[in-house]
This record gives C-alpha cells, sequence and structure tokens, in this order.
C-alpha cells in the first residue's frame, strides 16, 4: 500500500464528501476522526483506512505520524480539514480556548506536514498539501476569535510551506463561508446566512469537493488560497 491522501478530520460534512469523492476517482485514501459515527462501517467496506487521532493532543499528533510513518513509505497529498468550531463565551478560559484552537488548526498541520515531507517528496510525481482555512482568516471574527486567529495562522502556514516545499510539493488553501447548514439551524437563521454573499445560496459540500480536485489537477498553482464565499466580501 502507497500515496494515499490523507484527510484530517474526514467522516463528516466537508471531510467526509472530499473523502468519497477521491475515492470514487481511484485515489487512495486515509481519514482521521475523533469519534465514531454512523458513516464509518460503510468507509470502512469501501476501502478507505480509519485512524482514530485527536488533535487537540501531543500525544494524538505524535500517535498519527507514528501511524504513517509505520504503514507507509510515501504519500500523494495531505488535507488539513480537521476542526473545531468553538467560541468565547462567559464560561470558557480563554487561554484553554486559545491554545486549543491553535492546536487543532496550526500546531497539527505544522507537526504533520514537518514530519511527513519526506514521504510526500517520495512520490514519483508532484504532491499537494491543502489547508482548510475559512473566510474569517482575513475578517475576523466577533463570536469566534480565538477560531478566526488559529485558522489566519494556517493561512500563514500556506504561504510558508508553499515557499520551502517547492517544488516537488503544492500547497494551498481553501476558505470556505457558508456551503453547508447544520440540521438544527432554524428558517430564520438560513435566510439572514444566505443573504450575506452577493450569490445567497449555501451550494453544499460538492463546493469544496471541487475545489480539492482542482488543486490536484493543477500544475502550476502554489501559495494560493480559493475563496468560496459566494462573492460575501464585497457585501
Amino acid at each position: 500500500m502507497h500515496n494515499p491522501i490523507i484527510i484530517t478530520g474526514g467522516t463528516q460534512r466537508l471531510g467526509l464528501a472530499i473523502a468519497e469523492s477521491l475515492h470514487k476517482n481511484g485515489h487512495e485514501v486515509v481519514v482521521t476522526y475523533r469519534k465514531v459515527k454512523a458513516c464509518h462501517e460503510d468507509l470502512a467496506n469501501k476501502g478507505i483506512e480509519l485512524v482514530q487521532a485527536d488533535f487537540s493532543t501531543q500525544q494524538g499528533i505524535d500517535g498519527f505520524i507514528q501511524h504513517i510513518k509505520q504503514r507507509y513509505t510515501s504519500l500523494r497529498g495531505i488535507i488539513h480539514n480537521a476542526s473545531d468550531w468553538a467560541a468565547e463565551s462567559g464560561n470558557s478560559d480563554p487561554s484553554e480556548l486559545f491554545m486549543r484552537m491553535m492546536q487543532i488548526h496550526a500546531s497539527a498541520p505544522y507537526q504533520l506536514n514537518l514530519a511527513f515531507q519526506s514521504l510526500l517528496i517520495q512520490d514519483d510525481g508532484v504532491t499537494d498539501i491543502i489547508h482548510m482555512t475559512d473566510y474569517v482568516q482575513e475578517k475576523g471574527s466577533k463570536k469566534h476569535i480565538a477560531y478566526a486567529a488559529s485558522k489566519a495562522a494556517l493561512h500563514s502556514l500556506t504561504l510558508s510551506f508553499a515557499a520551502s516545499l517547492a517544488p516537488k510539493v503544492k500547497v494551498n488553501s481553501i476558505a470556505p463561508a457558508l456551503l453547508m447548514f447544520n440540521d438544527h439551524d432554524s428558517e430564520d437563521y438560513k435566510q439572514k446566512a444566505l443573504k450575506k454573499s452577493l450569490l445567497e445560496i449555501c451550494p453544499g459540500a460538492q463546493e469544496a469537493v471541487k475545489a480539492v480536485n482542482f488543486l490536484l489537477d493543477s500544475d502550476y498553482v502554489t501559495g494560493r488560497t480559493i475563496h468560496l464565499d459566494g462573492g460575501r466580501q464585497l457585501k
């Protein structure tokens, strides 16, 4: 077994859609998860490898690095999708919250990229790192301050790794705004959210899938961000 694409946080929402699409297109896929979900049996039956890894802890990061290095000699790519959308609140410890957001969204990708650099370079062709950042990396957020800061840090890592790993590895970001609603979102919330973009739609996970496929197929894009926001920055 060799040359898989790793997708962190690949068993729900955007990560799940990306994993299933890449597998359907013939890629070997490894996904990480924190908690067991209903889709796990189906993914395993398809031949997708599932690895439990909690990237909020150093032990989780180290354990995953060790697992991949023992199992594979090369990688086709890494898609950093694992995320925790935590907000500031009166009950939260600001120090703990900030460190958790930075650990999951910046420190874990930083460490994995460095640890797997040799595996990415071993592949026969050009390989890819894709960071799933966020629309708020440039605008900030009133309710998710630490989260927004950690995604901005991940965007900076895109630039640094693109420069340091070229020409063998392409490194890019995908920065979504609203792509999917949650099951519990009210109709009132949905209507207000749709009005935030020029296109006024919620396009679904396939919009992220198409962006990933574009970056994997491209020969000449690195150090760039694909903004999936429907023109929201112009509102």
